[in-house]
């Protein structure tokens, strides 16, 4: 599908990829390479004219940018929460005071941040906040409660939380959007939570009383459940179409991996992988239709569903085509030396929750159901 690149859009795509090939591999560590990022400018692309970024670009040179590097040998990216959740919900509901003092750092690599909405026994549910902030004698909120599957927590600077502000408030009511920092000893606790792949990506934080600047709230108070909303409308863009550059580059490694074992001559294998390939093309196809347009009811749900499902799958072919020893580790292996993943495994473990977070199947399709097919609202508490 033409997404209408223009000549010099591809000039543009050019300079990202020899950019990333000569600085992909300088950095040891993720925070050194958000701060070379910002310093030559590739953060921060999408705030076109707001005076807080860095280069100015257009939405299919951000695409250009997200493509290249996904292919590139770069890093995983820690400023993106920051970056692509946070920056344009204070562009569109922040003060300018608030933008002046939390964009710069962001743009520049210097501040990284997290994402407080998700908790215990809420799941997906995020009308179900009950973490509170009450307003403390210097007029500032001190927030006490729990949130889980914090992803980057143990790095960040700063997060934002959704909380409730209004006591016996009751779902999307009597919340506010706080912004505090991840630096209070004694008052913010992080647990990284260990995952199949025995890696810890994301955490469980516990506040108790931590101070969030009343000046630091976005949007007025009880106005949280809009601010969250609309920062939850940012966080499918450009990164789709290159999120789907990763998934054909591991389509790709199982496909040899078939050829490898031999399981490509199994013509169910073989009708499961074209089927995968097929999926993914009409999933780019619909990634570009609907980018950058606010008139799609449910589209974001609706690739949610697409992908998480496909890369499930795509986890259960990848072990499935090496047989028995896709379970298999290595050879001097002992339970006293835990090995890494290989890539198929680790595909495979990764992918189990890919139809979990970020909003489950389950809650997708009700999104689907009821704001976009008008079918009648799922009974609450089970009335």
């Amino acid at each position: 599908m033409d997404f209408g690149f223009t000549a010099e859009d591809e000039a543009f795509r050019a300079e990202a990829r020899a950019w990333l090939a000569a600085h992909a591999s300088d950095t040891a560590d993720r925070r050194a390479w958000e701060r070379t990022l910002g310093k030559a400018g590739w953060i921060g692309l999408g705030w076109s004219e707001s005076g807080y970024g860095n280069r100015t670009a257009d939405l299919t040179r951000q695409v250009a940018w997200a493509e290249e590097y996904a292919r590139s040998s770069a890093p995983p990216r820690s400023g993106h929460i920051g970056e692509n959740l946070l920056a344009p919900t204070l562009l569109a509901h922040g003060t300018p005071e608030q933008k002046a003092r939390f964009l710069p750092p962001i743009a520049a690599g210097e501040e990284l941040w997290c994402q407080g909405y998700s908790e215990p026994g809420a799941g997906s549910d995020l009308a179900g906040v009950r973490t509170a902030a009450v307003r403390s004698a210097d007029g500032d909120y001190r927030v006490t409660g729990q949130k889980i599957w914090t992803s980057l927590a143990h790095e960040a600077d700063w997060c934002f939380v959704l909380a409730r502000t209004e006591p016996g408030s009751r779902r999307h009511h009597g919340l506010s959007f706080l912004l505090l920092p991840m630096d209070q000893p004694g008052r913010i606790e992080v647990r990284p939570i260990r995952q199949l792949t025995g890696t810890s990506d994301f955490n469980e934080v516990f506040f108790d009383g931590a101070r969030a600047r009343v000046e630091h709230r976005v949007g007025g108070e009880g106005d949280g459940w809009r601010v969250a909303m609309s920062l939850l409308g940012f966080e499918r863009g450009v990164s789709t179409p290159a999120q789907q550059i990763g998934f054909a580059e591991e389509l790709a490694d199982v496909v040899r991996a078939a050829v490898r074992s031999g399981a490509v001559r199994d013509p169910v294998v073989r009708d499961e992988l074209v089927a995968q390939w097929a999926e993914l093309r009409a999933m780019r196809c619909n990634a570009l239709r609907t980018l950058g347009r606010s008139d799609v009811p449910g589209a974001p749900s609706v690739a949610k569903l697409l992908w998480a499902g496909w890369h499930r799958r795509l986890g259960e072919l990848a072990v499935r085509v090496r047989g028995a020893a896709a379970g298999a580790g290595p050879a001097d292996w002992s339970p006293s030396a835990p090995y890494e993943l290989d890539a198929a495994q680790h595909l495979f473990l990764f992918s189990r929750a890919d139809t979990v977070y970020g909003g489950s199947d389950q809650v997708q399709r009700t999104i689907i159901a009821e704001r976009v097919l008008g079918l009648p609202r799922e009974p609450e508490g089970g009335e």
